[in-house]
């Protein structure tokens, strides 16, 4: 029964070490894409909307989505998927994408806002911090109470 309560805090560090990993390569890809200096127009090929929530009295997010194409520099097609563009950009819309060169091309539509990003990817890292830290010092404590029982 003990080991339930280290294998749970386990998986929720996993899980918020994961969420951090995804932060803070999403953070390192826009700003790679703003700093890259690299311009092109895309079209909006399509807008679309998910949602989450809404069983029972939960809140519902909605998340609008944007798929963009645009010709590089070198001639390569990219299309690519965005999350939380604005909702005024709609099908056929032309918008200016910054992007990086290379094989692997990573592109935003979203204008540079380096410090907001930045804010916003920090305050999400810390935040996860303190959620690993919570699980290693709930297992800490748990080890020490459980040990100071057996003795």
């Amino acid at each position: 029964m003990d080991a339930f309560f280290y294998i749970v805090p386990v998986l929720i560090m996993a899980g918020a070490l994961f969420a951090a990993y995804g932060v803070l390569r999403r953070w390192l890809q826009m700003r790679s894409a703003w700093n890259s200096g690299l311009t092109a127009e895309a079209r909006c090929l399509r807008m679309y909307t998910t949602t989450h929530g809404g069983s029972g009295d939960t809140r519902v997010r909605t998340t609008l989505h944007h798929v963009y194409e645009f010709t590089t520099g070198d001639g390569r097609v990219v299309r690519f998927e965005e999350e939380d563009g604005p909702g005024t950009t709609v099908e056929g819309d032309i918008v200016t994408v910054h992007h990086t060169a290379g094989p692997e091309v990573v592109a935003t539509a979203h204008a540079p806002a380096r410090a907001k990003h930045a804010a916003r990817a920090f305050a999400m890292l810390a935040f996860l911090g303190v959620v690993v830290a919570f699980c290693i010092g709930f297992m800490v404590t748990f080890t020490e109470m459980n040990s100071g029982l057996h003795i």
